[in-house]
């Protein structure tokens, strides 16, 4: 039965049971399957989108849209493409993608450390008494010459405070985090409406330059592996101790992942 999986894949459908709840529904970017017509009318209206696989993880195969003056762009790993036309542009996405399903989602302008966009990831598990606890949240900064965050693809590792207090103030940085927590419970509740069977999810959340959290994506089988990269070994201790009580193994082998310059 479809109510006892405990991952699912489908980032569209995933989006859909986050959008059933109203007040989380203010906090998803604007999101629509990959078609031609819809990334015209998303680039004429938000100048900046991210075409993402609709299965997938890691931040493999995720690409930023960009419409300029007179030029549309779009990057890829460490590469962009220039193009003079919407038309062009397609094409070239078009041979990227394949035969592969993708998804359009308004782009958000993050906060940025050092000139690299940041955005966090927040992890909530069912604990052995069987109550939804977020056990962790973290800061993923871009590598250097990417567009993603993603450990996995070169991203920084930091304590959340230690990158939005600067921008926000100690006060304005712990009611954020507090907002996230609530945002990631609000999700667990969702996603145990539709699948009771699940356990933990991990939610990949953006800030814009207003501090205004948005859901990018929920994780059903999240990576701890950002939480590795922190100096207090309280965070992932919990997070592995609380998996294992509802069997759940993970690989902690995280090289790809940097940690922030001063360890924390």
């Amino acid at each position: 039965m479809q109510n006892n999986l405990k991952y699912v894949s489908n980032k569209l459908l995933k989006t859909r049971i986050v959008l059933n709840d109203r007040k989380l529904a203010k906090h998803v970017p604007h999101t629509r399957p990959f078609q031609r017509i819809h990334l015209f009318a998303m680039l004429e209206r938000y100048n900046m989108v991210y075409v993402k696989p609709n299965t997938g993880s890691l931040g493999i195969g995720v690409m930023r849209v960009e419409k300029g003056a007179n030029l549309y762009r779009y990057q890829s790993g460490v590469r962009a493409f220039t193009f003079p036309t919407f038309q062009a542009m397609c094409r070239s996405l078009q041979k990227k993608i394949g035969k592969k399903k993708y998804l359009i989602q308004k782009g958000i302008h993050v906060l940025k450390y050092d000139g690299r966009p940041y955005d966090f990831r927040v992890m909530i598990q069912k604990n052995p008494a069987g109550t939804w606890e977020c056990t962790g949240t973290v800061a993923r900064v871009a590598h250097p010459r990417k567009a993603v965050t993603n450990g996995s693809q070169g991203g920084t590792i930091f304590l959340a405070p230690n990158l939005i207090e600067p921008t926000a103030g100690t006060e304005k940085t712990a009611r954020l985090l507090s907002q996230m927590e609530r945002l990631a419970r609000l999700t667990a509740v969702q996603f145990s409406r539709a699948y009771p069977a699940m356990n933990e999810l991990g939610l990949d959340i953006a800030v814009d330059r207003q501090l205004n959290p948005w859901i990018l994506e929920v994780n059903t089988r999240p990576d701890p592996c950002p939480f590795t990269k922190l100096a207090d070994k309280k965070i992932i201790n919990k997070i592995v101790g609380y998996a294992k009580s509802y069997g759940r193994r993970y690989c902690l082998t995280c090289s790809k992942a940097k940690r922030s310059p001063d360890h924390t």
